[in-house]
């Protein structure tokens, strides 16, 4: 679905550049439910938009649903917003219309379509939960249900792609959970792809990969041994889950470059050095610091 390949981003702003993504490289495939983490300013926010079709890579290449995002007119990318992704952003002020009703703001963007509006508007609303709710006003409504609203939106124009930038960023733990489940079964009821953008590295326990961003470049990724559904079933049963249902995996670039995470490094008294020897030993790749490797020598 998504094929980012040395993705390069700089904001040009006077005379400085700012270097948002330097060589970024994201798979993602079709039906996927995945969340991006990163620090502020790590690029994962860049990267949405680009998916998104609201800012352009500066270079390298970037693919969705078959689409090369480079080679767009101003009349694809128009075509692309409304027909292959939907988005929900973390301001609900830039997701929804306060002086019209839910049932409104679902229809909206099927007006713009020129399709039947009002029976897929309600079928949207029945399915995020809202179906009680269609003459309620944004001031009506709580901020999770504003949020749910969002997604029905995002969802208006049978998008292929549904991305979500912080999406519970101002919610409570509850609602955030409530949230999250409901990506979980769009995505298993419509095939969604579903790539989230949060801060918050809990959320991996509701997805079945985590990508890190760190720097501007895919840093790690962490992918669950046993899918969610399968978990959730062992707990009805009665069987205790594990402790640890991910396994982080280490990104080796296309230049052979591969950052280890800080925490990682700072366990090992590697947090403070930019250098390290790097061995193999017995089919392993061992590193070092240097001050090590001079006393076992």
């Amino acid at each position: 679905m998504i094929h980012c390949d040395n993705l390069v981003k700089i904001y040009k702003v006077a005379d400085l550049e700012v270097v948002a993504l330097q060589g970024l490289d994201l798979h993602v495939e079709p039906g996927e439910l995945m969340a991006i983490i990163g620090n502020s300013g790590s690029g994962k926010s860049t990267l949405l938009n680009m998916l998104g079709g609201l800012d352009r890579p500066s270079a390298g290449n970037l693919v969705v649903d078959g689409k090369d995002l480079l080679k767009f007119t101003e009349k694809d990318i128009v075509r692309y917003k409304r027909e292959t992704v939907g988005f929900v952003w973390q301001n609900n002020a830039r997701n929804l219309i306060p002086y019209l009703t839910a049932l409104e703001n679902v229809e909206l963007p099927i007006l713009l379509q020129g399709r039947r509006r009002r029976q897929r508007a309600l079928e949207l609303l029945e399915a995020v939960g809202l179906g009680h709710r269609i003459r309620n006003r944004l001031n009506q409504l709580s901020g999770g249900e504003q949020q749910r609203v969002a997604i029905a939106i995002a969802l208006a124009n049978h998008p292929r792609l549904l991305l979500a930038d912080e999406p519970t960023g101002s919610l409570d733990t509850k609602m955030s959970n409530q949230i999250l489940d409901l990506f979980r079964e769009l995505n298993r009821s419509l095939g969604l792809t579903v790539v989230i953008v949060t801060h918050d590295p809990l959320l991996a326990k509701k997805v079945d990969r985590v990508v890190a961003i760190r720097d501007g470049k895919t840093a790690s990724e962490f992918i669950r041994s046993k899918s969610y559904a399968d978990e959730l079933a062992e707990l009805e049963q009665g069987t205790p889950a594990e402790s640890e249902t991910h396994v982080e995996y280490a990104i080796l670039d296309k230049a052979g470059r591969l950052q280890i995470p800080p925490n990682y490094l700072e366990a090992v008294g590697m947090k403070d050095t930019n250098k390290m020897v790097v061995s193999v030993e017995d089919g392993k790749i061992v590193l070092l610091p240097p001050e090590k490797e001079k006393v076992a020598k």
